[in-house]
């Protein structure tokens, strides 16, 4: 607590050079703060070097009555994800203090700082997620650092051109990079094959080739139209996220999951289709009207209720501590399941708390409601239906119906027919041998995977969200 503390003090100053120990940024709150407010080094060296630095056991109490090495090793391993998560790295090994420092300068004249790096590891695919206002910007250099200077195919709608096209396009043309924009319609109504074979002919009519990407600079629906661009034009050509939403932030635009909807469903064609890249600019959410906010909030709730309670007791009470803190905190939670289960075969289902009842929601109302506000009252509908199949405590729905009331989201449909509902149900792609799938909560932190459930329940379950008829 006393390091936490201390750290939160100095966080707030400038001009300071802070060294700390080994174990101080593990801490995810300690390594969101830091990281949001300073330039931060991980300075790494090898085992023999680091067993050649250390003192007595007296000074170095972890490694005290134990194989020195193989406790290195063990520490390492241990820490190996949270250093990860910090943006610049300095191999110290063979190099003087004065050839490091030399190094921390340069990085520092750079401007560089207020990155926050989460790092995404599908299989053979290895991405980083970056956290950080202003980061827009310097998405041409970033993207020239991997490797990604052939033309650019930007991807956005309506809404979001106007306010976020013209400084993207700037900064490529500083570094006379070939960048032109495809703007869609807004709306879930316009994610079809329609729009698709639109963006492919004007993908064609500008000559991008395998050489260039496609950007996508938009919510969810823009991210899973331009990443299903992306994996079918040419057969696969690079991809990068850019999301201009809560929503899109936390949740769709990280897994690769890509697709377009059939007037039978959503999402019932698509691939899957991992980014080169996922900047988040917390920045562009100055520009999101605050229904849409708190809509993408529903995802976070979704994060907590999975496997982050303390993210939940947050927006239970005061709120996470930033906005960065907080859409990070739920981005681990979807990298941790996603790197588990890249294809939805197994854990990475439980990513769909609240969907089975939310798509069933979208389509009966045409897509009047919006995918977050619908995910809310899925959350709801999943928990009362839990309590009724004897998974959860009668506190568990309480708490998440309280938290959706909390932010100010709707916990309730005005009247609606339970036929049409239970029908929609049945067109989910989550279907697993001709039963619906339910993801469940047991407890805030804990879920479970249920195909075995009783009609009535979910009748009921969808009574307690649905207004009696006046």
């Amino acid at each position: 607590m006393l390091e936490k503390v201390t750290l939160r003090q100095l966080a707030a100053r400038k001009g300071l050079v802070i060294a700390t120990g080994g174990g101080a940024l593990i801490d995810p709150g300690n390594r969101e703060l830091m990281t949001r407010t300073s330039l931060v080094v991980c300075l790494s060296a090898s085992v023999s070097a680091i067993a050649a630095r250390i003192g007595s056991d007296a000074e170095r109490p972890l490694l005290a009555n134990a194989d020195r090495r193989q406790r290195i090793v063990e520490l390492l391993n241990q820490r190996a994800a949270a250093y990860a998560e910090i943006p610049y790295r300095i191999d110290t090994t063979g190099k003087s203090v004065d050839e490091v420092a030399d190094e921390i300068i340069a990085l520092a004249e750079k401007g560089l700082g207020g990155v926050l790096r989460l790092p995404v590891r599908i299989g053979s695919e290895a991405y980083d997620i970056l956290i950080g206002r202003g980061l827009l910007h310097d998405l041409p250099e970033l993207l020239a650092e991997r490797g990604l200077d052939g033309q650019v195919a930007i991807i956005c709608d309506e809404q979001v051109a106007p306010h976020w096209t013209p400084p993207l396009l700037k900064a490529f043309t500083a570094l006379e990079q070939t960048a032109t924009v495809l703007t869609l319609p807004a709306g879930e109504q316009h994610k079809n094959l329609a729009t698709m074979a639109r963006i492919y002919e004007q993908l064609l009519q500008i000559g991008l080739d395998r050489s260039g990407l496609i950007l996508a600079l938009g919510g969810g629906v823009v991210g899973d139209m331009a990443g299903f661009a992306a994996a079918t034009y040419l057969r696969g050509i690079h991809f990068v996220q850019v999301p201009t939403t809560l929503l899109a932030m936390v949740d769709a635009s990280v897994g690769g999951k890509t697709g377009v909807d059939l007037p039978q469903g959503k999402n019932l064609v698509g691939a899957f289709k991992q980014p080169r890249l996922v900047l988040i600019d917390p920045e562009v959410l100055s520009t999101l009207p605050t229904r849409e906010f708190r809509n993408g909030l529903a995802e976070v709730i979704k994060h907590g209720i999975l496997a982050d309670p303390q993210l939940f007791a947050q927006l239970q009470g005061d709120g996470p501590e930033s906005i960065e803190s907080m859409i990070a905190r739920a981005l681990r939670v979807k990298i941790s399941l996603v790197q588990s289960d890249p294809h939805e075969k197994g854990q990475r289902a439980f990513l769909n708390l609240g969907h089975t009842f939310a798509h069933a929601i979208e389509l009966v109302s045409d897509y009047r409601i919006a995918h977050g506000a619908a995910v809310a009252l899925g959350l709801i509908a999943a928990a009362e239906l839990a309590l009724r199949e004897g998974h959860c405590s009668v506190d568990v729905p309480a708490r998440i119906r309280e938290v959706v009331q909390r932010l100010e989201l709707a916990d309730s449909l005005p009247p609606t027919d339970i036929d049409d509902l239970m029908a929609a149900m049945k067109t989910d792609k989550k279907r697993h041998r001709g039963r619906i799938r339910f993801v469940l909560p047991h407890a805030i932190g804990n879920v479970g995977l249920h195909d075995d459930v009783a009609p009535a329940n979910i009748r009921a379950a969808w009574r307690s969200i649905i207004r009696p008829t006046p």
